[in-house]
């Protein structure tokens, strides 16, 4: 039996970057196609990392899925070296991620998702590859740049929490309905901006966008 996690070192432009791989869950190899998702953590200067609680939860969404899912560690944290690079640098950390995930799984489609600060990097890499759906979980789109070209260049759904005091809902929700390619705005009314309590909604809720784009895809 393939072992679940698996623990690795990549080469990245600043140095060893930490990741772990986890393969989709048994029996739910349910796609045309393979499918691997690479997950960006919240912000390395407030604690962010790969094992984040918000990351952990969209890898296992994933796996649940049928789907490969890959967390990592930006640039300084963890086992990764180098240091925090104000996103720059950050961007071309998922980019080697996901060069290095599609040459261990070449026949596979790629999704992108990202939490927090981690969702600006994934939608920035989204801009540089070809990718089936993009997951933005408390996209700060008031502090970093989104969909520069006016919009996304694949379908992508939101997720904020209705209590969240650092992102505001209201300003992300009306920002993401002028743009064609979100299919979900999904607001989880009691969540706040680290989902405390809000973990299993947060999967449900996603998981379900993320399957129904996947499948119109697949028809």
């Amino acid at each position: 039996m393939a072992q679940r996690d698996e623990r690795h070192q990549l080469p990245g432009p600043a140095g060893i970057i930490e990741a772990c791989w986890e393969n989709a869950e048994s029996g739910r190899e349910r796609w045309p196609q393979p499918l691997v998702a690479v997950i960006a953590h919240p912000h390395p200067l407030y604690g962010g990392a790969m094992d984040n609680k918000v990351v952990t939860t969209l890898a296992r969404m994933y796996r649940r899925l049928g789907v490969a899912a890959v967390r990592f560690n930006f640039r300084g944290v963890g086992g990764s070296a180098g240091s925090h690079d104000q996103g720059r640098g950050e961007v071309e950390d998922m980019l080697a991620v996901v060069r290095w995930a599609q040459a261990r799984a070449p026949e596979s489609a790629l999704l992108l998702g990202g939490y927090s600060f981690g969702s600006a990097i994934a939608a920035a890499v989204g801009e540089n590859v070809a990718a089936r759906h993009l997951a933005l979980v408390a996209p700060p789109v008031d502090r970093y740049p989104y969909a520069p070209q006016g919009d996304f260049a694949c379908p992508t759904s939101i997720v904020l929490g209705g209590a969240d005091d650092i992102v505001a809902v209201g300003a992300v929700a009306a920002w993401a309905h002028q743009r064609p390619r979100v299919t979900d705005v999904i607001v989880l009314p009691e969540a706040s901006h680290f989902f405390h309590g809000q973990l299993v909604a947060l999967e449900r809720e996603l998981g379900a966008a993320v399957s129904a784009v996947l499948a119109a895809s697949a028809s």
